[in-house]
C-alpha cells in the first residue's frame, strides 16, 4: 500500500466496476505545485512513484523531486526507483531468464520449500522472433515451412517454454511466426491503461494505472508512439524488474521536438525518423527523454 503522502488516491466507477487510481490533480492540490505543467513522460513517472511510495524505495522527497524538475529541468541528478507495469523479452535474453526461474524453483524444492512460490512478480511476455531463420523463400508455402523447421530445430526449447508458461504465473510466450517482438508489442500487448487486482486489508481492490514497460530489445521505444512509456534495457535489468525489483534511474532531462510543415514528395516516415535522430545526436540527447509535438 502507498503511504499516499500527497492524498492522491481516488476511485472511479465505470458501470458496475470501481477502479482505484492516483490522481495528479489531487497531488497538485496537496503539495506538488505546478505538476500539471510537467512533460507527459514525467507525469507517468510521477504516478508510478505516488503508487509505490513506501518510505524506503520510494520516499516523499523522491516524489517531490519530480515536481522540482520544473525548476532544474533534470539537472539535479535526483535518483528514483521506477517499477514498470510489465516486461517484454525476446528469445535470446528471455529463455535464460526462464532457466533462472526454473533453477530457483529447483533450489526451493531442495530446501524443502514450496517451489510454486517462485514466480515473476511483474507480467512478462516472451516473444520468440530472433532465433527464427529463413531457409525457404519465394513461395506461398515459405512462411509455414520456416516455422515448422524452427520447431524441429529447437523442439527442446519449446517444450521447456510450454512448461514454463503453464508453471509460472504472470508469464506468457508468444510463439514463432507471430511477428517481431516490438511490432507484437504495439499491435497485441500494449494496453495504454493497465489494471491489476490486489488484496488490501482483506478486500479486493482493482488499480488502474498507465501501461509502462522495459524490454530487452532496442526497438522497444516504438511503443511510445501509443503513449506507452517504454525503453530497452539489458537482460539483467529486465530480470530484476520481472522479480519485482525497481529500476534505479535519474530523473531524466526531457527534450521537446516540434514538427511543422509536410514531407516533400518521395520521402517516407523512415526518412523523417532518421533525420530527426541525426539532429538529436548532434545535440547530444543520449539518455534523455524526447517528446514530439506537431
Amino acid at each position: 500500500m502507498s503511504l499516499d503522502s500527497f492524498k492522491s488516491k481516488k476511485t472511479l466507477k465505470v458501470g458496475a466496476k470501481t477502479y482505484t487510481y492516483f490522481s495528479l490533480k489531487a497531488a497538485e492540490k496537496n503539495g506538488l505545485k505546478g505538476i500539471s505543467k510537467l512533460p507527459y513522460s514525467l507525469k507517468v513517472l510521477l504516478e508510478n512513484l505516488l503508487r509505490f511510495e513506501d518510505g524506503r524505495s520510494v520516499t516523499k522527497d523522491d516524489i517531490a523531486g519530480i515536481a522540482r524538475w520544473l525548476k532544474n529541468r533534470g539537472r539535479d541528478e535526483k535518483e528514483i526507483a521506477f517499477r514498470p507495469a510489465r516486461v517484454l523479452m525476446q528469445d535470446f535474453t528471455g529463455v535464460p531468464a526462464v532457466v533462472d526461474l526454473a533453477a530457483m524453483r529447483d533450489a526451493m524444492k531442495g530446501l524443502g520449500k514450496d517451489p510454486k512460490k517462485i514466480n515473476p512478480l511483474a507480467p512478462v511476455d516472451l516473444v520468440i522472433d530472433h532465433s527464427v531463420m529463413v531457409d525457404f523463400f519465394a513461395s506461398s508455402k515459405a512462411f509455414k515451412a520456416n516455422v515448422n523447421l524452427e520447431y524441429d530445430r529447437n523442439g527442446e526449447r519449446y517444450t521447456f517454454l510450454k512448461w514454463g508458461q503453464g508453471a509460472f504465473d504472470n508469464f506468457r510466450v508468444v510463439p514463432p511466426g507471430t511477428g517481431i517482438c516490438h511490432q507484437v508489442n504495439l499491435e497485441y500487448l500494449a494496453r495504454t491503461v493497465w489494471t491489476r487486482e490486489e488484496k488490501v486489508k482483506g478486500k479486493k481492490v482493482t488499480y488502474a494505472y498507465p501501461d509502462t514497460l522495459v524490454g530487452t530489445d532496442s526497438h522497444t521505444t516504438m511503443v511510445n508512439g501509443l503513449a506507452v512509456l517504454g525503453w530497452g534495457v539489458g537482460g539483467i535489468e529486465a530480470e530484476a524488474a520481472m522479480l519485482g525489483q525497481p529500476i534505479s534511474m535519474l530523473i531524466p532531462e526531457v527534450i521537446g521536438f516540434k514538427l511543422t510543415g509536410a514531407l516533400p514528395e518521395g520521402t517516407t516516415a523512415t526518412d523523417l525518423v532518421l533525420t530527426v535522430t541525426q539532429m538529436l545526436r548532434k545535440k547530444g540527447v543520449g539518455g534523455k527523454f524526447v517528446e514530439f509535438y506537431g
